[in-house]
């Protein structure tokens, strides 16, 4: 299934095609999106629902805009190619009727090479061989194709060097680095896997902060730390063969039970892995600002966690919000990544309606406006309501605080400490 906006080949049409079949035959009735989504909250299942019928649209338009290239208009695929380098050359081959076995033998090439640089979207390849396959396409730079802000082969960010020097300082603390390098050249290297991420993956052009959101495409922190965060996913996925399926959910409503055990994270983590999203933990670089982020790695959703704040309440509120913008935004902003600061109120469409789907996954909000623990002064009712939904108290405490904007209330309540230990064990054992 490709994670860009356009469809490429005739294989890929029929996937797709295959794919809005599925989804239509889990929103034909109520009965089979049950039995989809049975036992989740009303709020969440109505988030899933909108969100299959936005998936549904975006696939469609994706398969009428091949389907008229095939034709001989290309202008719509044009328009959802953007200023993506790599897309712009396989819009290109298709204006000119070519498959991708007769765009190889122009090269003299094997149609596999082909399949390799469109699979990636051109991510890997060489300037002089983008230029080389862009003439073979005939292709007039100085026509509608390219913009000034495509024309940009690679970034070319200049970093100062205080910033070199914190970031790997912090690489060096946390092992990013196998070789005690010195610091020239343990920059240099750090400058290599950003440039090399950056080429394949592109970069987080977003970073949504709720107040304001910022564009964050040429900050070194930023940029190197998702670097690492993916090269550790990569691993996985190679190591797990890992595959997601949008509409395998069946593991949801089990996610936030995990919570009520000291090892849930962990659990979780495994969970996720299973049903293919990797979750990676990698600390804040100093500076940073990032509680959870999520992106795909190679069409799989990967989600990062800082534990910036190592408690149980905000672990579990900031898993679940990148858990929903894995489930909803799958096909609608995932391959651009979230890049999220909890701590501020969301500001559009995509924020909000992860900050819902996390809240009602935890507490469905049809119960916590009619429950006590809503306005409880005591532990009692909120450790009932925590048995009653079968999740960790932590959670109804935190709530509560965020609710109240009184951080001094239950501060011994929501896990300090509980979390970061867990995965260092983890990491330390895996190194052992």
């Amino acid at each position: 299934m490709p994670s860009s906006t356009i469809i490429s080949t005739d294989r890929q049409a029929r996937e797709i095609e295959a794919e809005i079949h599925e989804i239509t035959q889990a929103l034909s009735t109520e009965r089979t999106l049950k039995s989809i989504i049975d036992g989740l909250p009303r709020e969440v299942i109505d988030g899933i629902r909108r969100s299959l019928n936005t998936e549904k649209r975006e696939l469609g338009e994706m398969l009428a805009a091949y389907s008229q290239a095939k034709s001989g208009n290309v202008e719509p695929m044009k328009q959802r190619a953007g200023t993506d380098l790599g897309d712009i050359l396989i819009v290109a081959r298709l204006a000119q009727g070519w498959t991708q076995k007769d765009l190889a033998r122009k090269l003299g090439l094997q149609e596999q090479a082909i399949q390799r640089w469109e699979a990636e979207r051109y991510r890997s390849i060489s300037l002089a061989g983008y230029m080389k396959v862009a003439y073979a396409l005939s292709l007039n730079f100085s026509v509608d194709y390219l913009s000034p802000e495509a024309s940009k082969w690679m970034p070319t960010y200049e970093i100062n060097p205080a910033e070199a020097q914190k970031i790997l300082k912090h690489a060096r603390e946390h092992g990013w680095l196998d070789e005690p390098d010195s610091d020239e050249k343990g920059i240099k290297r750090l400058i290599q896997y950003v440039s090399e991420h950056v080429s394949k993956h592109g970069t987080p052009s977003l970073l949504r902060t709720g107040i304001n959101v910022k564009d964050y495409s040429e900050s070194w922190v930023l940029l190197s730390w998702k670097a690492h965060v993916t090269r550790r996913a990569e691993e996985i996925i190679k190591r797990e063969k890992s595959k997601y399926r949008p509409l395998d959910l069946s593991w949801l409503k089990q996610l936030p039970k995990l919570s009520q055990a000291a090892d849930g994270p962990l659990q979780a983590q495994a969970l996720l892995k299973q049903h293919g999203i990797i979750l990676i933990v990698e600390r804040n670089i100093p500076g940073m600002g990032v509680d959870g982020a999520s992106f795909l790695v190679d069409e799989i959703p990967v989600i990062g966690l800082t534990l910036n704040k190592d408690t149980i309440d905000n672990f579990w509120f900031t898993l679940m919000h990148e858990v929903g913008h894995v489930i909803l935004h799958y096909r609608t902003g995932l391959a651009s990544g979230f890049f999220d600061d909890i701590d501020h109120d969301a500001v559009d469409e995509f924020e909000q309606e992860a900050n819902n789907f996390a809240s009602n996954l935890l507490i469905p909000e049809e119960i916590w406006v009619r429950s006590p623990a809503r306005i409880a002064k005591t532990a009692a009712p909120i450790e009932s309501l925590a048995k009653q939904l079968g999740i960790s108290p932590a959670i109804i405490y935190g709530r509560i605080r965020f609710e109240r904007r009184n951080y001094a209330i239950f501060s011994d309540k929501i896990g300090r400490g509980a979390i970061r230990k867990l995965f260092l064990a983890q990491q330390e054992a895996q190194h052992a």
